[in-house]
């Protein structure tokens, strides 16, 4: 079952437990994750969100067997999420990473993290959060009203959907400005390597070894 909104000149698709058959979503992928909290090992996935990049979202609802719904029995968006020809873009995907390889099982790769990109060249500011990406590098100002809203219901409302559509939307835009500053500073190659460790950073996290940070000196 599917279902389309329409928001601020956003088209969102809703689909209920799996991406539909034969969707191409091109060689980068924005995806985003919303739960019911911040600890992988402890809270539920609830929702997958998608964009091309192209001002449409896909919005996959991931609903337990306990709901009537089919867990982690999604082929196609586990098959995206692990395509090695397929960049996956995220902001802060070392909870997402972790969220979606506890829950669905997938070791998600290859991927792009904006926010490292961020702290990587825009070293002027501590502001590395999606909304102030959005409004200093393309202009666009976002709400963050619905982040704490329950994404466990069955039925979510177009508040919340307009909401996660929004954390996936302007990835691409973000990044095609964050990927020239690192050109422009040298850094894309170091980009790059920690990019490479973000899935073994996540199962770090899931064994419990956030802290303490092995990487740390104590």
């Amino acid at each position: 079952m599917s279902q389309t909104q329409f928001a601020a000149g956003a088209t969102i698709h809703i689909h209920r437990h799996d991406l539909p058959d034969g969707l191409d979503l091109g060689p980068v992928v924005a995806v985003d994750t919303e739960t019911m909290g911040l600890d992988p090992r402890r809270d539920r996935l609830c929702l997958v969100q998608l964009s091309a990049g192209d001002n449409s979202a896909h919005l996959v609802q991931i609903v337990p067997p306990a709901l009537g719904g089919r867990g982690a029995d999604c082929p196609n968006l586990k098959r995206l999420l692990e395509h090695p020809g397929v960049t996956k873009l995220f902001h802060f995907a070392r909870f997402d990473l972790a969220m979606l390889h506890h829950a669905l099982g997938v070791t998600t790769a290859p991927v792009i993290c904006t926010k490292i990109a961020s702290k990587l060249v825009r070293t002027y500011t501590d502001r590395h959060g999606l909304k102030d990406l959005c409004r200093d590098l393309v202009g666009i100002e976002i709400s963050k009203q619905q982040q704490t809203s329950d994404w466990g219901s069955a039925e979510l409302s177009p508040e919340q959907c307009a909401y996660a559509a929004s954390d996936v939307l302007h990835l691409h835009a973000i990044w095609a400005r964050l990927e020239a500053l690192l050109v422009r500073e040298g850094r894309r190659e170091l980009a790059d390597a920690c990019y490479r460790f973000l899935p073994a950073r996540a199962k770090l996290d899931l064994l419990g070894f956030e802290d303490p940070d092995i990487f740390s000196h104590r």
